[in-house]
């Protein structure tokens, strides 16, 4: 009874550490960076509502967001691009990062 309560303590960080993986890996890698007033970005909206993709995405706003702002900018600087010269809309998808609406729109076609 006594080895059954020393492995407690590892059994349980074993099911929190299985849950985090869990979370971490249902979320999806590809974020599509969008502003509230943007026309282009009204644009990539139009085509996904009438298009509607399998591929999961996360739709995050920027005008309004410090904070997802500041994520497009990592996600920027991670395809080697300067953050401060990136507009919406804007795709990163785990490995590339797309800028325009022309581009996303491609991008969404072939999926």
């Amino acid at each position: 009874m006594k080895k059954l309560k020393k492995l407690w303590p590892l059994f349980f960080s074993l099911i929190i550490l299985l849950f985090l993986i869990i979370i971490s890996t249902s979320r999806p890698k590809i974020i599509l960076f969008y502003g509230s007033t943007c026309p282009h970005c009204e644009k990539v909206d139009e085509y996904l509502k009438t298009n509607p993709s399998e591929t999961s995405y996360r739709h995050l706003e920027v005008y309004g967001s410090q904070k997802n702002a500041n994520l497009m900018g990592s996600k920027a600087r991670l395809c080697g691009l300067d953050s401060e010269k990136i507009g919406v809309p804007f795709l990163y998808t785990g490995e590339n990062c797309l800028i325009g609406d022309e581009e996303i729109i491609n991008w969404f076609k072939q999926k």
